[in-house]
C-alpha cells in the first residue's frame, strides 16, 4: 500500500496522543525521540539492532578510532566557516548568518569544540553523489563547512538559506528546510550530531523526522530564532541557535542513527 501524507499525518498524531498519556500517567518528558518511531519510516533501518562490539583498548587504545570519523585533511582555515567563500563566483539564494553557542547542562561554554555542518543548496539539492532530488546544482556552493567554537563556545558561519526537498518517506514527502549540525570532542568516537530549523516553517506538521521528537518544549529546541542584530547589513540574515549537550534542556541528538 502507498502511504499518503494523510497516513503519516494520522499516525503522527496518535504518536503525539499516546506520549501525552505516557506523561500523563506519570511517565518521564522524553527529550529524545524512540528509535521505533512509525512515521519516519527508514528509522527502523538507521538504529543498531544488535549490541555494541566490544574493543579491547588494553591492547591498542587507538584501536577504537581506526573506523570514525576524521576531522579532514587539513587545518581549519579564515574561510571554512564562510560558505559563500569557497568558489570562485557567489552562490545562489538568501545569505544568511547562522550564530550561536556550544553549552553543558549548565550553560559553561564549551571551548574548543569542532562544528561541522552540512546542508542542502538553496533549491533543496545536495551537492552529494547519491543525490536524487533533480533540482538544479550550484556550482559554487559545496554546502559544507567548519570552525571551532572560541573562549564563550560560540560558533559563526555564513551561509545561504537552504531550501525544502522532497524525500521517499511516503507520497508528495518534503523535509523543512534545515542544516545538520555535528559536534566534535576531545577524541574522534565523541561526535553528536543534531539538526538546526527556521522559524515558522509551513512544513513541521507534516515532517514525521522533527515531529519524532514528540515533546513539544524539546522540538522547539530545534529551531532557531530570528536575531536581527546578527543580520549583516546590505548583506545576510541573521538567526541565533544555541546547542546544550545534555540535562533537562539537551538540544536533540540523532542518537544510534
Amino acid at each position: 500500500m502507498t502511504l499518503t501524507q494523510h497516513d503519516i499525518d494520522l499516525e503522527i498524531a496518535a504518536e503525539h496522543a499516546t506520549y501525552e498519556k505516557r506523561v500523563a500517567d506519570g511517565a518521564p518528558v522524553e527529550h529524545h525521540p524512540r528509535r521505533d518511531y512509525a512515521p519516519y519510516r527508514s528509522s527502523t533501518l538507521r538504529h543498531p539492532k544488535q549490541p555494541p562490539v566490544t574493543i579491547d583498548v588494553s591492547k591498542d587504545p587507538e584501536l577504537v578510532e581506526l573506523a570514525s570519523p576524521a576531522f579532514g585533511e587539513r587545518d581549519i582555515t579564515e574561510i571554512d566557516n564562510d560558505l559563500t567563500r569557497q568558489h570562485n563566483g557567489e552562490p545562489i539564494g538568501e545569505r544568511i548568518t547562522v550564530s550561536g553557542r556550544l553549552l553543558d547542562r549548565d550553560g559553561r561554554p564549551i571551548r574548543g569544540q569542532l562544528v561541522e555542518i552540512w546542508q542542502a543548496n538553496s533549491a533543496g539539492r545536495y551537492a552529494h553523489q547519491r543525490e536524487q532530488h533533480d533540482a538544479p546544482l550550484d556550482p559554487n556552493f559545496t554546502g559544507v563547512g567548519r570552525t571551532l567554537t572560541d573562549d564563550e563556545g560560540g560558533y559563526h558561519f555564513t551561509t545561504v538559506q537552504p531550501g525544502p526537498y522532497p524525500w521517499r518517506n511516503h507520497v508528495n514527502a518534503w523535509r523543512p528546510a534545515h542544516i545538520h549540525f555535528s559536534m566534535f570532542g576531545s577524541a574522534f568516537t565523541q561526535r553528536l550530531v543534531t539538526q538546526m530549523y527556521f522559524p515558522s516553517d509551513p512544513l513541521f506538521p507534516y515532517d514525521p523526522i522533527i515531529q519524532s521528537v514528540t515533546d513539544d518544549a524539546a522540538r522547539q529546541r530545534l529551531v532557531a530564532t530570528y536575531d536581527h542584530s546578527l543580520s549583516v547589513p546590505e548583506f545576510s540574515m541573521g538567526y541565533h541557535w544555541d546547542i546544550v549537550l545534555d540535562g533537562p534542556h539537551a538540544t536533540w541528538i540523532e542518537e544510534g542513527r
